[in-house]
């Protein structure tokens, strides 16, 4: 299956990239738009490509959403139903992989990601204020599986950007403010991604000498990046998730035209 053997300026080198991936993932999320061309740059077999990314960003996302989470002062039995729900569909999204050709959300994401930062994330004041008070309970649980059940499935079926859009449609469809809004993103984030890691452990698609290493240095970056997304709020986090949906547009736009 390959290897990767790094000098140590290699390991320098991979682990700024995967660093600066880790603050900006805990902002915004999308830090795999960073990690994953490092990773086969720096000449990880692909075979290894994405279980090994999972390694060290789950390492990361554990230490981001645990400081969202206590910062907000949230219960973590809140967030069941939404995470329920996105576990489910993100498990039907992958079967539909088998079913259908997931090249067309390509396309739409072309034309979806710039409607998106126009419209939502164009507005200065966007997840500024935490409006979700105007809801009762019921009705906010009800607003995030509506939130959490499609881009779950997304995330089964394509996945880049999942983590943005999360943070993106808990602030429209429920407001809450960002900072609150990515808390609840991280919080889904973390257990797909420990649900991801423990297939690719099982099936042996894991290097553990980089994943482990790369992951103590992903906990640095979530760490930075929490602390800066907790200090500063919509300050950071808007302009962080203006970033990686164009990142994500130029991705997208190169898998769809370098073809």
């Amino acid at each position: 299956m390959g290897s990767m053997d790094l000098s140590l300026a290699g390991y320098a080198g991979l682990a700024a990239f995967v660093y600066i991936a880790g603050v900006i993932d805990a902002i915004a999320g999308g830090g795999g738009l960073i990690t994953l061309p490092a990773y086969l740059a720096f000449g990880l077999p692909p075979a290894l490509l994405l279980g090994t990314n999972k390694l060290a960003s789950t390492m990361g996302v554990w230490v981001s959403t645990a400081r969202y989470v206590r910062h907000i002062g949230a219960r973590p039995r809140e967030f069941a139903p939404m995470v329920i729900a996105a576990l489910t569909a993100s498990a039907l999204g992958a079967r539909a992989v088998l079913l259908l050709d997931p090249d067309w959300i390509r396309f739409m994401l072309l034309g979806a990601l710039p409607v998106v930062a126009l419209t939502t994330l164009g507005k200065r004041d966007f997840g500024k204020e935490d409006t979700s008070a105007r809801f009762s309970p019921p009705a906010l649980r009800r607003r995030e599986i509506a939130v959490a059940a499609p881009i779950g499935a997304y995330d089964g079926f394509f996945g880049p950007g999942t983590g943005t859009f999360l943070a993106i449609g808990f602030s429209r469809v429920c407001g809450y403010n960002l900072l609150h809004a990515t808390t609840r993103a991280k919080v889904i984030n973390m257990t797909s991604n420990a649900a991801a890691l423990a297939t690719f452990l099982l099936a042996g698609r894991v290097s553990l000498k980089i994943g482990l290493a790369m992951g103590i240095v992903n906990i640095a970056g979530h760490w930075s990046g929490s602390h800066l997304a907790i200090k500063r709020g919509h300050a950071a986090i808007r302009p962080a998730l203006l970033g990686i949906c164009s990142l994500l547009f130029v991705k997208v736009a190169y898998d769809v035209f370098a073809r």
